[in-house]
């Protein structure tokens, strides 16, 4: 068996490799080619170009990179019809592997999308073109099966592979120890984004607001894990325009999960790393900064009252969300300073998250690679049944 596969950023990564593992293990002989990171090159991925080919952030950062990215594509399937998979596997980046999978898709290649675009939230006709583009999408929560069952889109529900990656209980004081973190002291663990122009972004206005909320908290010690060698080279560059920090920050290489599951409380940028921070049963604010023509244009096309996933999954604010202007150093040490000083709320958020985590763990690599046959053999999807808590408050 031959599978295409295209992943477009580093949670890309971590879901195609979960994918390529249970593929695996159901089925013999098998082989992938396409775009993917170190995760799923280690699964035995021939990747034609870097994971960060895809990384572009932003609607009018794509503009500026839009030749090279048709160039890309324009390669992808030329290479895909020469290769012939039974099936081609797009993982996120929707605006590039939509418009690679609909040209596959009318080549004779049945195709598959993993991971639903936020089509609920804005530019809803954009169904259509999945529709036209892909034999299944695969869904992480029950509200995007949800609507497309009712744009008869075939759809499997997988719930989330990052739910059963990580435990229902998970041990704070164990892991502290293991970073080398004091017991005592509270702990904030900062999350600016994996991409560069976050840190550009976000980096510099994380650090001010972790400097107002030292001043208030005297003990605080920061958690910052660094997404890749590239990213920790403009954190340390940053860091030295705030020696007051330096001396109480511990940065890491990766070990992001670690960090916030040793972690009272977490700032991050909107994205996976929200909904693995809910995971690990961790309060939050979540802040995002973009360019002004990016964020002046997304007003007017997304309709949703949320941005981060816990509080979608959820359907209420159950974490603050401070956005472009909103997202001043004082007002995320604020937001921040209430999750150290009101224990009750805290604890009860970290209970509220676990109930959410148990009910996404479906076993979505499983299920996940359970589709991608189908699709590959042309049989219908499994059918799977919505978790019921979830499906009410969708």
């Amino acid at each position: 068996m031959r599978v295409y596969l295209v992943a477009g950023e580093l949670s890309g990564d971590i879901l195609g490799a979960g994918l390529m593992r249970a593929l695996k293990a159901q089925q013999d002989n098998i082989e992938f080619r396409g775009i993917g990171g170190p995760r799923m090159i280690a699964e035995g991925l021939e990747s034609l170009y870097p994971l960060e080919t895809l990384s572009v952030m932003g609607l009018v950062e794509v503009l500026k990179h839009l030749p090279e990215l048709i160039k890309v594509r324009r390669h992808l399937k030329r290479d895909a019809q020469a290769w012939q998979p039974e099936v081609m596997v797009g993982i996120d980046a929707p605006d590039f592997n939509l418009g690679l999978e609909h040209q596959l898709r009318e080549a004779g290649i049945p195709t598959a999308h993993y991971v639903s675009p936020s089509v609920w939230a804005w530019r809803q006709g954009r169904v259509k073109k999945i529709a036209r583009s892909v034999d299944a999408i695969l869904t992480f929560l029950p509200f995007e099966a949800a609507f497309y069952e009712r744009h008869q889109v075939p759809v499997a529900f997988v719930g989330h592979p990052l739910a059963d990656d990580m435990p229902l209980v998970n041990e704070r004081e164990a892991t502290r120890s293991a970073l080398g973190l004091s017991l005592e002291a509270p702990l904030l663990a900062i999350l600016p984004g994996s991409r560069a122009n976050e840190i550009r972004f976000l980096g510099a206005t994380f650090l001010e607001a972790a400097e107002r909320l030292c001043e208030r908290i005297e003990e605080l010690q920061l958690v910052i894990p660094a997404a890749s060698a590239k990213r920790r080279e403009e954190l340390e560059m940053l860091l030295m325009d705030y020696p007051q920090l330096r001396h109480r920050t511990l940065l890491l290489d990766g070990q992001s999960r670690e960090s916030m599951i040793a972690s009272d409380a977490v700032l991050l940028a909107s994205g996976t790393a929200a909904l693995e921070a809910m995971l690990c049963h961790r309060s939050m604010v979540v802040a995002y900064k973009m360019a002004p023509t990016t964020h002046w244009l997304a007003q007017y096309l997304v309709k949703t009252e949320w941005i981060s996933l816990p509080n979608l999954i959820a359907r209420e604010t159950l974490v603050p969300e401070l956005i472009q202007q909103a997202a001043t150093p004082e007002a995320i040490a604020a937001h921040l300073a209430v999750w150290f000083e009101d224990d009750e709320g805290r604890q009860a958020l970290e209970r509220r998250f676990a109930t959410m985590h148990a009910s996404l763990q479906r076993g979505a690599s499983q299920r996940a690679a359970e589709a991608v046959i189908a699709v590959a053999d042309r049989r219908a999807l499994p059918v799977q049944v919505l978790p019921q808590t979830l499906e009410n408050d969708a």
